[in-house]
């Protein structure tokens, strides 16, 4: 089961990169060019983050480097504290705060403000994301 979970999680990550920097772009260009708010486009990244992260909180339980890793001596390793802890927690930071910037965006009245709403926050969390992505076991192309 773990190593299905496994892969389900690692290729979700594609998904979400992909959904994120799409939204990223389109919103950035319709804020450039003055055109109006289109909460499908940054839906597609809000649904990416919430997926992939629902299936983190499975592999985080299920994975042995996960939640029955958490002790005094792996706080030490800085690989097993990166799984443990660092991951877990900025990815939960970087959901919120692409939570955040969709339903603040919702909430503004100007598509000026809901494409910059949208934009920094999605921005944010894509940066938050790529800093805690476990590079070393991403496959090499």
């Amino acid at each position: 089961m773990y190593t299905g979970i496994k892969h389900l999680h690692s290729t979700l990550a594609y998904v979400l990169l992909a959904g994120l920097i799409i939204s990223i772009l389109y919103v950035l260009f319709a804020y450039l060019q003055k055109r109006p708010y289109n909460r499908k486009m940054a839906l597609l990244g809000l649904i990416c983050a919430h997926l992939q992260f629902l299936v983190g909180i499975i592999t985080y339980f299920v994975s042995p480097y996960g939640y029955g890793n958490i002790s005094g001596e792996a706080m030490k390793d800085s690989i097993a504290r990166l799984y443990f802890l660092e991951h877990p927690l900025i990815m939960l930071i970087a959901v919120v705060l692409i939570t955040v910037g969709y339903s603040r965006a919702k909430r503004l009245d100007t598509p000026a403000k809901q494409n910059a709403s949208v934009l920094v926050f999605y921005a944010i969390g894509l940066i938050l994301v790529l800093s805690r992505i476990p590079w070393h076991v991403w496959p090499r192309w």
